[in-house]
């Protein structure tokens, strides 16, 4: 299977143009040509383009002085926070992402116009299945403090969810306790989710005993999902647990979640009778994690 993705890599490389010194023939690197493309006609932030495209700071640094140099781009910072570098386009660097908009054009009509109409259906078919995976196996899922900045706006968004999709509304209060000191090592764990450096999903392991745990806070943003992130959630909630010695794993979930009720059952997670008094909830789920 590693030889098969090398081999994928090195026809697309090749293919692509991504060897050649001047991708698309605009006589600079690829490099260059993906930081002017993402920068685009509204700018942005530098530090949301460093982790979009997953660069260490000195080698950005190094694309961005290039690029000014040739007069494409301006980095400024900001005016109410010093330490906040914008990038945006000069009149120059609209001029030529637009040159680069229309060379990708190209490229992808080239790849496609050999084809026959079918087997164009089945390349950008098998194109987008790839991308859906390759996305989901590059989010970051991390252990982190309830009270951060990005799994407070990951709760958030998912109270605003079970609101407006729950008949009788939702109304955390109410709800079974799931606090931030429960969700903290040791009581328990939120792992947050990240793609292209912003948070697109959360989960949390609420420690009962020493070897019964719940799963809470499951949620996925809107835009990923499909690209399988809340399985990779719920995968290192079970490795987790099963790291610190849980063997029986619960949840509860609403009726109107039909998308969490398929992901449960497809992991080997069996209904049961309830075992809490659950105001939201009118489906429990078990199970039995493998021990070593």
């Amino acid at each position: 299977m590693v030889q098969a993705v090398r081999r994928f890599n090195r026809l697309v490389t090749q293919r692509i143009g991504a060897l050649e010194h001047g991708y698309l023939h605009r006589g600079r690197p690829l490099g260059e040509a993906r930081m002017l493309y993402e920068i685009g006609p509204d700018g942005g932030e530098v530090r949301a383009l460093r982790e979009k495209l997953g660069l260490d700071p000195g080698y950005v640094s190094r694309l961005l002085r290039s690029l000014e140099k040739q007069g494409l781009v301006r980095v400024r910072s900001d005016a109410g926070d010093g330490r906040v570098r914008w990038a945006s386009l000069t009149h120059k660097g609209r001029a030529e992402f637009r040159a680069y908009d229309r060379g990708s054009d190209a490229l992808a009509e080239s790849i496609l116009a050999p084809l026959s109409e079918t087997k164009r259906q089945r390349l950008v078919a098998a194109m987008t299945e790839c991308e859906r995976l390759i996305r989901a196996a590059a989010a970051d899922i991390r252990i982190e403090p309830p009270d951060s900045h990005d799994a407070r706006w990951c709760l958030d968004a998912y109270f605003k969810e079970l609101a407006a999709r729950f008949e009788s509304g939702f109304d955390v209060a109410k709800s079974n306790s799931a606090r931030d000191d429960e969700l903290t090592h040791p009581a328990g764990y939120l792992l947050v989710a990240r793609l292209d450096g912003r948070p697109v999903g959360c989960g949390a392991l609420k420690v009962n005993t020493a070897t019964v745990a719940e799963i809470k806070r499951m949620w996925t943003a809107p835009s990923v999902r499909g690209l399988g992130v809340a399985r990779r959630i719920l995968d290192a909630l079970e490795a987790k647990a099963a790291e610190i010695g849980i063997t029986m794993l619960r949840l509860e979930t609403n009726k109107a979640l039909n998308e969490a009720q398929a992901l449960y059952r497809a992991s080997g997670y069996q209904e049961v009778e309830p075992f809490n008094a659950e105001p939201y909830a009118h489906h429990w789920f078990e199970k039995v994690l493998m021990t070593a």
